[in-house]
């Protein structure tokens, strides 16, 4: 393997990791706005901590395009169709997630809008607050569910023909796949909720598939007899 093909695996591999971690550390510092009964106060009491939740997510957003572009010359000579679908439902996921972003930076305007005004009619600033929170909800449903479920089916689809990776991590891609898409599915004709036991375990898979698949990248990177038998056939 070529050192632009070693760069590149590890690039993807810390990009994976980062983009996992980030999406994790969001979560926990939007709790004040998005989870405490009283977000309407909390959230301003906690502005900087939502506003560092903010920036991590736009940090998972950089990392999830920066994975997708970075994968691109490699996935592209397998399968060239998929590898394109594959950069623009990452895309899509990138886009429902900075989405997502907006609505929590404008409840935390609100709160503190709320917090200023001293007492006024809490009923208004309510439903503003519950629109607010449910375009968050659906943009967590479709972007690090349903559209990571596509884009993760589609690479792991690649990575098992080509066998750029063991095939055992490309296996669990596509398991992870399929159960998250069904968690984006079940969550969303309120089968199951959002954040629950049930939607933890459909995801377990798909978060040690990109675990498993970072730290191989990292460590080994690309199969280097396929990509140099690729590179040598073009």
């Amino acid at each position: 393997m070529d050192f632009s093909s070693k760069t590149a695996s590890r690039i993807v591999g810390v990009l994976f990791i980062v983009a996992a971690l980030t999406a994790i550390v969001g979560v926990i510092l939007y709790k004040p706005i998005l989870n405490d009964s009283d977000y309407l106060i909390q959230g301003s009491a906690h502005a900087n901590q939502v506003v560092l939740g903010a920036l991590m997510e736009l940090t998972l957003v950089v990392s999830a395009v920066g994975t997708a572009t970075t994968m691109f010359p490699f996935l592209k000579k397998y399968n060239r169709t998929i590898a394109i679908w594959h950069v623009f439902f990452r895309f899509m996921e990138a886009v429902v997630i900075t989405v997502g972003i907006i609505s929590v930076l404008s409840l935390l305007a609100l709160s503190q809008d709320y917090v200023a005004a001293g007492a006024p009619n809490i009923t208004s600033y309510q439903v503003s607050g519950t629109l607010l929170k449910a375009v968050h909800d659906y943009t967590f449903l479709l972007g690090p569910n349903f559209f990571l479920g596509i884009n993760t089916m589609m690479y792991s689809y690649i990575f098992y023909k080509s066998k750029l990776v063991p095939r055992f991590i490309p296996v669990l891609g596509l398991t992870g796949s399929v159960l998250i898409l069904l968690a984006a599915l079940l969550e969303m004709f309120g089968v199951i909720d959002q954040v629950s036991a049930w939607g933890a375990i459909l995801a377990i898979p798909i978060f040690a598939n990109e675990m498993i698949l970072a730290v191989w990248l990292i460590t080994n990177g690309f199969n280097g007899s396929v990509v140099h038998s690729r590179q040598t056939s073009v």
